[in-house]
């Protein structure tokens, strides 16, 4: 039988059990108006938290889910269960801990919404992905058929907040394993009980007496390390846990590959199909999310996938022979990947941390992995690499230097070649932003130039990462390959909208700083008229203006009505 069939087969069986389950679940149907108002503020940290445990029949069932009534597809109820354990070549013995994402269609809540307009741009909520933190208990129990114990509870959200929700699923999840459901109950009652989801504040989160606390940067405060955390939030007598919200350990996930680590940046900056290949889905799940970590802090926009298994609903997507992989970054475990994705061009596959090296065996035009452990690549990086800090991060583990110091090291060391890569790229981009005095208070805003890949490189004689970073290299054919990315394009539509807003904010200031009264002296009424409305169609879309120039724009409409015939104002005024 094919994979396909068996996992179609295995499909079927499972949503009938996971229906079967959710409808015991919800027992009394609620309405969305009705689960909102009794679990909005959990909804806002957390979707779910989902008890997956292994059925003789029908192999990871849905066993609970909490609350109840919350609203899960069956293909994300299918996609949970198989994610939830790790492969069964694995060989994970007593807990298991690893993250996965996976789709979803489900919409943001409000608050999420208002979160991610002021969040840092690599925190925000996502809009098309769940995060699900995974704790996997395996025992042998001989009082159970097979003679094991497995079970795996998972925290569902649209939060990053890497650090945060694996503290707290490793406080939930043993307590569940060892009171029962009460625990989970609980949880989720403390859960919704935590503080409005904002940025730029401080957070203190109870759950089954103990207290997390944390700050979220929002993009004025920007990054908050640990010791700012401690100063900024009061303590108390309740046991403590201080974390940074999304702090990724590079290092330990990355030291088997460290003489690589600028080959590895190159393909990650310009989201390049890589496949991870780790005997446990926790070794996988670290080294994905590391890998998305190397750019900061420009965000890795492309897809990734910390934990991926073939019974995934993305599998065929992702393994499709083509001529052009997809833009993906995929863990796996199963063996069965080595064979399935030797078409893709860049693959990891982690060992033994000392016989880490980078290979490639062709036979014919077909590429294939040997057993051992390395990075298996025909990329030409455009930079050469910088030996200084291979050689200190290398001296480092000789000398058993703290991880949290290597961590440090190789996170500001790439930190500045991200921004050495950068920094033209926003200098160039403000250059687009058209001159003031061509802003008109009485015309549509100006849009920003167009951006043009051979001016901006012109601007590289002058202004380019050779400023910054001693790194040389085929700068220009980085850039080049960089522009046919998602990472790119992700970046300038960010970057265009946000000209664009200021350009409207200009003309809005403008508008407010004119006197109409003037400007309505020999203007026919149908334009008075259009003024007017333009004018009740800004201030009711509550323009991302200070205060005092919505004041004035308000004055400028009372001014033009006044300009109006009555006859003519009651007619807009009916209107409104």
């Amino acid at each position: 039988m094919k994979v396909s069939d068996v996992q179609n087969v295995y499909t079927l069986k499972l949503l009938a059990m996971a229906c079967g389950i959710q409808r015991r679940d919800s027992d009394v149907s609620v309405s969305d108006e009705e689960f909102e108002a009794k679990w909005g503020r959990f909804s806002d940290w957390l979707h779910c938290i989902c008890v997956v445990t292994f059925d003789l029949e029908l192999g990871q069932a849905m066993e609970r889910v909490y609350p109840p009534s919350v609203k899960l597809s069956d293909q994300e109820k299918s996609n949970i269960c198989y994610l939830a354990f790790p492969d069964s070549n694995s060989g994970c013995m007593g807990d298991t801990q690893f993250h996965v994402r996976l789709r979803t269609r489900a919409p943001l809540t409000s608050q999420q919404l208002i979160y991610n307009e002021d969040s840092v741009s690599t925190l925000r909520a996502d809009p098309t992905h769940y995060w699900g933190f995974v704790y996997f208990r395996q025992v042998k129990d001989p009082t159970l058929p097979r003679g094991y114990f497995q079970k795996s509870i998972i925290l569902l959200t649209r939060l990053p907040f890497i650090n945060l929700f694996y503290k707290v699923i490793q406080l939930i999840a043993p307590r569940h394993f060892e009171d029962g459901e009460s625990s989970l109950e609980a949880a989720c009652h403390d859960i919704n009980r935590w503080p409005l989801l904002n940025a730029g504040q401080n957070i203190v989160l109870p759950v089954l007496g103990t207290v997390f606390q944390s700050y979220i940067p929002n993009q004025q405060t920007g990054k908050v390390t640990r010791s700012d955390i401690v100063k900024q939030v009061q303590t108390s007598n309740i046991p403590h846990v201080v974390v940074c919200i999304q702090d990724v350990n590079v290092f330990d996930a990355l030291s088997s590959l460290i003489s690589h680590l600028h080959l590895l940046w190159e393909l990650v900056l310009t989201a390049e199909p890589i496949v991870v290949m780790a005997s446990s889905p926790t070794e996988c799940s670290a080294l994905v999310q590391a890998l998305t970590h190397l750019i900061r802090p420009l965000p890795y926009s492309a897809e990734y996938r910390p934990y991926f298994t073939i019974h995934d609903s993305e599998f065929k997507e992702f393994t499709r022979k083509q001529f052009n992989p997809p833009c993906v970054i995929l863990g796996v475990t199963n063996p069965f990947f080595t064979k399935t994705l030797q078409h893709w061009p860049h693959t990891i596959k982690l060992g033994d941390s000392t016989s880490i090296k980078t290979k490639l065996r062709k036979v014919g035009s077909i590429k294939h992995l040997d057993t051992a452990p390395g990075v298996y690549t025909q990329y030409k990086p455009f930079l050469e690499k910088d030996k200084t800090i291979i050689k200190k991060l290398h001296n480092g583990m000789r000398t058993d230097r703290p991880s949290e110091v290597q961590t440090a090291m190789v996170k500001r060391h790439l930190l500045e070649l991200t921004q050495s890569f950068m920094i033209p790229l926003e200098r160039y981009m403000a250059s687009l932003m058209p001159l003031q005095k061509n802003i008109s208070p009485f015309k549509s805003p100006p849009v920003p130039n167009p951006f043009n890949p051979e001016d901006f490189f012109s601007s590289l004689q002058q202004a380019g990462p050779q400023l910054t970073s001693g790194i040389k290299g085929d700068w220009i054919g980085l850039y080049r390959h960089f522009f046919r990315t998602k990472n790119f394009s992700s970046w300038f539509n960010e970057r265009h909208s946000d000209l664009t807003n200021k350009l409207h904010a200009l003309q809005l200031e403008a508008l407010a700083g004119s006197d109409l009264k003037k400007w309505s002296i020999g203007k026919k009424e149908v334009e008075i008229v259009d003024m007017v409305l333009k004018l009740r169609e800004v201030i009711k879309n509550n323009p991302p203006v200070a205060d005092n120039t919505r004041t004035l724009l308000v004055r400028q409409l009372d001014d033009l009505n006044c300009v109006l015939e009555d006859d003519m104002k009651a007619i807009l005024n009916a209107a409104t």
